[in-house]
């Protein structure tokens, strides 16, 4: 499977759904994490296996004992669907035996989810830091920091093809591909094998506390670049540490609610670093900015 960009050609009639991170609701089964996601108004998740008791990567030999087709019937039961499955390791880790092993890992997991019913799988491209793959290290802007990310990812692409998924590259602050414009070569480069990847535009990565007030010129320039290319959308928020529950930060969601409004039909928005007891007032903020924008969402079961 090698697709082109997205066709961008119609959006009158777009529709957006709204999605969550699944581990929002860790729970120690599949239904019991289906049935909380319901409950909470949503009808689309980004899965971590985390959620489900599970590793977030398991070995391959650990995943052979995995029953993914039940947890895919699990959410089916909920009418939830599962856009992505998250692989995420660190494609640059400075020790090699544990980059092989982990793109080893990632590679089976690709794999399998199509037995979730998954259109993607979430990578993190990763940082030279041996402790956190999100932190940002002086090493990731060396040469060899993207070689070691080109040979990963290089590994994954013939898994995402037979598959029939994409990979989401997500570009983050703390990694090798921490920029749209970083986002950009590697999408040039990978000429057309860049169709088995796609973009996950998070806002809050390309926005500072510092940079808030040219928020509307960072992130329309970032989507401009990308064009074509993304495929889902984030909802986080950006404050002084770390980052926060969509609404709780400097993030304006009119603006975010727009650029969502000229991507194409399907393209979702999912909420992320909320805690479980908040969720209720990010789902009405998002619905209430990015409804006009076709973002849609089931109610919530009580």
């Amino acid at each position: 499977m090698t697709a082109g960009p997205t066709d961008t050609s119609q959006h009158d009639l777009a529709q957006h759904d709204l999605g969550i991170f699944a581990r929002t609701f860790p729970r120690a089964s599949a239904a019991e994490a289906a049935a909380a996601v319901a409950a909470a108004g949503f009808g689309l998740v980004q899965l971590n296996l985390s959620a489900v008791g599970l590793p977030t990567l398991p070995g391959p030999a650990e995943q052979d004992r995995l029953d993914f087709v039940a947890i895919r019937r699990a959410f089916d039961d909920r009418a939830i669907g599962i856009w992505g499955l998250s692989a995420s390791y660190n494609m640059i880790h400075p020790d090699p035996e544990i980059r092989e092993a982990h793109t080893e890992a990632a590679a089976a997991l690709i794999g399998r989810a199509p037995e979730l019913g998954a259109t993607a799988v979430t990578l993190c491209t990763g940082s030279r830091d041996p402790d956190n793959m999100w932190r940002r290290h002086p090493g990731n802007d060396d040469p060899q920091a993207w070689k070691d990310l080109r040979v990963s990812l290089d590994r994954l692409l013939p898994a995402a093809d037979a598959a029939g998924v994409r990979l989401g590259i997500e570009p983050e602050p703390g990694n090798v591909i921490s920029t749209a414009a970083r986002a950009r070569r590697l999408l040039e480069e990978l000429g057309r094998d860049a169709g088995l990847t796609g973009i996950i535009f998070d806002p809050a990565n390309l926005v500072t506390v510092a940079t808030a007030g040219r928020q509307a010129d960072i992130l329309t320039d970032a989507a401009g670049q990308l064009a074509g290319w993304i495929f889902c959308v984030h909802a986080k928020d950006v404050v002084e540490s770390g980052y926060a529950a969509a609404g709780m930060g400097l993030l304006d969601y009119r603006l975010i609610a727009r650029l969502l409004a000229g991507l194409p039909d399907g393209v979702p928005l999912i909420a992320q670093d909320a805690a479980e007891d908040d969720v209720a007032r990010v789902r009405n903020l998002l619905l209430a900015e990015a409804g006009p924008a076709g973002l849609r969402a089931p109610e919530p079961l009580r």
